[in-house]
């Protein structure tokens, strides 16, 4: 799916600039930008080709040290071949990179996988041909679904609108929307990735936790007959939050991925942002054929460290039912302890519907 987006918006891109070729882009500002039309549009190329190469060759500690430039006398027409061929280069590379490829992008997390390189390709070409078309004072909305793409693979953390090409250019400052403060600095967000000894903690974004709560796998490669069904409504949790508005990515779920092999063995994270005291809840879950082998207690063990590494979170917490000895288990060895019946009555911790109780544990930050 992503080289698709990454064709389909590349190929709205061009159709629009070759109508506009014979006009004057190089003493023309592109909309908002301080650059030039022309300069505006060797810009997505650059970018295409840039995303292509740190991707295909999985650079890990920076970009990879090239640059692109155009023969002398290339006109705009000359330009829009470029764009057409750097976009099939990068919707190449979505294609042909295996499932756990990772490159370097600065924001905000240092790394982006397949998926992450071919929705910031689609942004910027989406946005920067808006930054041109408005520039020469002509027409252009791409289709609403690339524009959902966007948004849900790179802006989890900005509530979705009922128009989301309005949506898009309101979070990257160059719209307005009712009832929405101007945006006038933004980022966007590639997924989190933990390390882990075996594992990996791959952060969930709101389009995978979409499919996962419609019963699809993610865009992971499932060990057995996974995901299970704790991770699906976590993923509904996720999706909520998100349409809330409310959705912190780096406090929600992530798929463990085995490193051996990139099977996705279950899933982990927060029910939601630490609260004012600075606790959140974690939650856990593995496919039946992967338990009994330590991942549950090596991925909370990184989780935990993670997080309790942060300003804001001062201690995580867990209720499990005191029927469930090997989930009592893994949160022992991750370093929770039971805790006290007041902080029990504090967090509001009651009798399951089921035959047990719940208990609460507890891992505080100086425990490190």
């Amino acid at each position: 799916m992503g080289g698709d987006r990454v064709e389909e918006a590349v190929a709205g891109c061009v159709a629009l600039l070759r109508t506009v070729a014979e006009r004057d882009w190089a003493g023309v500002p592109a909309g908002r930008l301080e650059w030039s039309c022309a300069t505006t549009a060797f810009h997505i190329a650059e970018d295409l080709v840039a995303y292509a190469a740190q991707l295909a060759g999985q650079a890990q500690n920076g970009y990879v040290p090239f640059e692109i430039t155009l023969d002398e006398g290339t006109d705009n027409a000359g330009i829009v071949e470029v764009i057409e061929a750097t976009g099939a280069l990068l919707a190449a590379a979505v294609r042909t990179a295996p499932r756990e490829a990772r490159g370097f992008h600065p924001y905000p997390f240092r790394s982006a996988n397949r998926e992450g390189f071919a929705a910031m390709g689609v942004a910027e070409v989406l946005l920067h041909t808006q930054d041109i078309a408005e520039g020469l004072g002509v027409a252009y909305e791409p289709a609403a679904e690339l524009a959902e793409y966007v948004l849900t693979g790179l802006f989890p953390h900005v509530q979705p609108g009922q128009d989301h090409w309005r949506t898009l250019l309101w979070a990257t400052g160059r719209g307005d929307l009712p009832g929405r403060a101007p945006v006038t600095q933004w980022r966007w967000n590639n997924n989190l990735v933990i390390d882990a000894e075996r594992l990996t903690l791959q952060g969930v974004t709101p389009a995978a936790a979409a499919d996962l709560a419609a019963g699809g796998d993610g865009g992971f490669e499932w060990l057995g007959d996974g995901p299970f069904e704790g991770t699906r409504e976590a993923a509904g949790m996720v999706l909520k939050a998100y349409e809330g508005g409310v959705h912190r990515p780096e406090f929600g779920l992530f798929a463990l991925v085995r490193r051996a092999d990139g099977l996705a063995v279950g899933g982990m994270g927060f029910h939601g942002a630490p609260d004012e005291e600075g606790r959140a809840e974690v939650g856990y879950d593995l496919v039946e054929a992967a338990r009994g082998n330590g991942y549950a207690t090596e991925a909370l063990q990184a989780l935990s460290e993670w997080a309790l590494a942060r300003d804001d979170v001062h201690a995580l917490c867990a209720t499990i039912d005191t029927a469930n000895a090997p989930s009592q288990r893994v949160i022992a060895r991750a370093g929770f302890t039971r805790a006290s019946v007041e902080d029990e009555r504090t967090a509001h911790v009651q009798h399951d519907d089921t035959d047990g109780e719940l208990r609460l544990y507890v891992r505080r930050a100086e425990a490190l």
